[in-house]
């Protein structure tokens, strides 16, 4: 059964605000209506497209970051909590895949995961020890994919932080990575 227009714009408001990161797409199997409608109702609605609902959640998250610039995390910065938790966003665009197969390229995820890490470390130096990766479906192009960073151990020069990766409910990569750290006194001692 279609929604009346009013009836699906308040859906549609109501979707968003609950997970900001919905596609277009998936309001349009949600709603049973085409990408041009939705789009539309966005619009009246003055909800701005995916990509800039991303930029304006990840611009407000990058001021918690010490060990990288903004630039160089690899996706968007979608919720940081400062060594302990943090998730980023990526689009997987023509330069993210192989040519011939059109399946996202593995630094791709690595790198996402791995600034990731370094991100929500509340400290300005940070470097990947090690990592044990796993991946687990391909991805392909124009695929969303969000990691999810969660510290497991912390000691006085390491952290342990598990990393899932995935397009939309399908887990596609995981990881365990140990970060060294120097304490900000050491920095400056």
């Amino acid at each position: 059964m279609k929604l009346k227009k009013t009836e699906r714009r308040h859906e549609i408001k109501k979707a968003i605000n609950e997970n900001p990161f919905i596609t277009d797409s998936e309001l349009c199997e949600l709603f049973n209506v085409s990408i041009q409608t939705i789009r539309l109702d966005r619009t009246q609605l003055n909800i701005p497209e995916l990509r800039k609902r991303i930029k304006s959640v990840a611009k407000q998250n990058y001021e918690y970051i010490k060990g990288l610039e903004a630039n160089e995390v690899i996706g968007d910065l979608i919720q940081v909590k400062p060594n302990y938790s943090a998730q980023s966003i990526i689009e997987i665009t023509e330069e993210y895949v192989f040519q011939k197969t059109r399946i996202a390229r593995g630094h791709i995820l690595f790198a996402q995961a791995n600034s990731l890490c370094v991100a929500l470390i509340h400290n300005s130096t940070v470097l990947t020890q090690e990592s044990n990766l796993k991946f687990i479906e391909k991805v392909k192009l124009h695929d969303n994919v969000r990691a999810e960073a969660t510290v497991i151990n912390r000691t006085n020069r390491h952290y342990d932080i598990k990393v899932e990766s995935f397009v939309k409910d399908t887990r596609v990569f995981t990881g365990i990575f140990k970060m060294f750290y120097i304490s900000e006194d050491e920095n400056h001692g």
